[in-house]
């Protein structure tokens, strides 16, 4: 919780110091006072003005003191863990992906729209690693750097469109694109989960070139394969039978998984997604051990610099009175 305290707090045990140095000191014996009857008036104004600067030093001397004790406001606790993941998302961003073949409360939604909701549920529960995002169609295309920014992720995957890099599938692209994010990265676990409809047509790197760099930099690649499969369509006087994975290349992504010491996945609708994704989630658990901290301000100036506008007001009201 938010909180305010003043760090040296003991430094208020010196507010009765002015008292107590007045007490002890002896005053300097004042000079017979000489009484002007047609000047009766001052002496009794006189005493006010001596009132407000007596008050007004108090309030300068309080200050002092607050600015003295160092008042710090302390925001929320931030945990922080001292040894992270780097994720990479891989998701493939191919015409195919507009596909209503993915069954979720009694309707079917297209591929897409399936990915974003379960993937943004993955991403919120990636607490304390780095994840980054690549989409991948005529070619890969970096989207989301690594970052502890888990909002910036699902903000920018939910506002992801088809066609915004092409129709087809550029697989190996966007597995090298992945990789090279790892390249200056110096977390201890790198893992990428690629997630794809369809086989490779585009691009300039082969998919098992791509995942035998990838494994050469320690990275662990999970791969996901969408699609329903065989289902039925209503044509006008019929139902017919349509494989809607046909283009799926299992072979490969299972391939790519066994090679990187991954797992391959197959989700025919959004439920088997969300499970495929709890299980990797569960497979690679996110670090328990934390560190915390608490951003703090610093607030002596406040106190600091009104006690210095109070001095400068006991001047002013001095130089009147000597002046009077």
């Amino acid at each position: 919780m938010s909180a305010f305290t003043f760090e040296w707090w003991w430094l208020f045990l010196l507010l009765p110091l002015p008292y107590i140095a007045y007490r002890l000191l002896k005053a300097k014996r004042p000079h017979a006072a000489v009484t002007l009857p047609h000047l009766s008036g001052l002496p009794a104004a006189s005493r006010k003005k001596e009132q407000l600067i007596r008050l007004t030093a108090i309030l300068a001397w309080v200050s002092l003191i607050c600015a003295a004790a160092r008042p710090v406001w302390y925001g929320e606790p931030i945990e922080i863990q001292p040894k992270h993941r780097d994720m990479m998302l891989v998701i493939d961003l191919s015409y195919s992906m507009s596909q209503r073949d993915m069954a979720y409360n009694n309707d079917y939604i297209d591929r897409l729209s399936a990915v974003k909701h379960v993937v943004s549920d993955f991403v919120d529960r990636r607490k304390g690693d780095r994840v980054g995002l690549v989409y991948f169609a005529d070619h890969a295309y970096l989207q989301t750097p690594l970052t502890f920014d888990r909002e910036t992720v699902k903000a920018q995957l939910n506002q992801t469109v088809l066609k915004l890099i092409g129709t087809q599938t550029a697989i190996g692209d966007g597995i090298g694109l992945a990789t090279k994010t790892f390249v200056d990265s110096n977390a201890p676990q790198r893992v990428m989960v690629l997630l794809s409809d369809g086989s490779n047509n585009a691009g300039v790197l082969d998919p098992i070139q791509a995942a035998e760099i990838a494994k050469k930099y320690g990275t662990i690649i999970y791969t996901v394969g969408v699609g329903a499969g065989e289902m039925q369509v209503q044509d006008f006087f019929m139902t017919r039978t349509v494989n809607t994975a046909e283009d799926l290349d299992e072979k490969t992504l299972i391939k790519i998984a066994n090679m990187t010491g991954g797992q391959y996945f197959r989700a025919r609708n959004a439920s088997e997604l969300a499970t495929i994704y709890d299980t990797i989630n569960s497979l690679q658990p996110v670090q328990q051990a934390t560190q915390s901290w608490r951003p703090q301000t610093e607030w002596f100036m406040l106190p600091a610099t009104l006690s210095l506008l109070l001095v400068m007001l006991i001047v002013v009201l001095r130089r009147e009175s000597d002046e009077f």
